[in-house]
């Protein structure tokens, strides 16, 4: 008989969460407390789509208030969380759920677009069983990310040394870089850089983001 390894006891009961599905709430909730954290402020407006088993069903299993609760930065158990389409409104959030037809790479995805004055962000993720997410999209630029592990994602102006200046300030640390992918929309345009760590170390947020030509830099941990 094959022996089943489990990790945690997370593996087999899955997180605490409020809802019925921890892949349509624990994950949803996940992936909108992400999004926050990466844009850095509450949004004006949000725009939400749907995918598959997400748009079938994000009133009934509660995607929706999880996503919102995520957005206002609430964690998946919190008690307020079925309040939160309520709140985003008393706080002067505009919602819009749209549910799509056509197929996605995963049954639970989502894309949200949100706003606030002449800043944007698009993130496209993907919750993918036990409260576990990844993150596929980050305005535009194709992503594997499942934030397991200490992770930096940083958004800068494409000019010569960032990479260089980043990893020194990591090196100084005496954090080190587990993998690390960079990519561009286009030369001289926005590049990002994700960076996963061995320690953690969110202290170091602050001195990267007094670098010259940094967008926005966000830690999970």
């Amino acid at each position: 008989m094959e022996q089943l390894k489990y990790r945690s006891v997370f593996d087999i009961i899955g997180p605490i969460m409020v809802g019925p599905s921890s892949s349509h709430t624990a994950g949803a909730a996940r992936i909108g407390k992400v999004v926050r954290k990466i844009f850095g402020e509450q949004p004006d407006t949000v725009d939400i789509y749907l995918y598959e088993s997400f748009a079938k069903t994000y009133r009934g299993h509660g995607t929706d208030i999880a996503l919102v609760g995520g957005l206002l930065g609430m964690e998946p158990d919190d008690p307020q969380l079925a309040d939160s389409l309520k709140i985003a409104h008393e706080n002067g959030m505009e919602v819009l759920f749209v549910p799509k037809q056509e197929k996605a790479e995963h049954p639970n995805m989502v894309q949200l677009k949100i706003t606030k004055g002449d800043r944007k962000l698009t993130v496209t993720g993907k919750s993918i069983g036990g409260g576990n997410i990844q993150i596929s999209e980050l305005n535009g630029f194709k992503l594997s990310l499942s934030l397991g592990v200490p992770t930096f994602i940083i958004v800068h102006q494409d000019v010569p040394g960032m990479i260089a200046q980043v990893s020194q300030l990591l090196s100084d640390a005496a954090v080190n870089i587990g993998t690390m992918t960079v990519t561009r929309e286009s030369k001289g345009e926005k590049a990002i850089m994700i960076i996963e760590v061995d320690e953690r170390n969110e202290a170091i947020l602050e001195q990267i983001r007094a670098l010259d030509s940094i967008y926005s830099a966000s830690y999970f941990g």
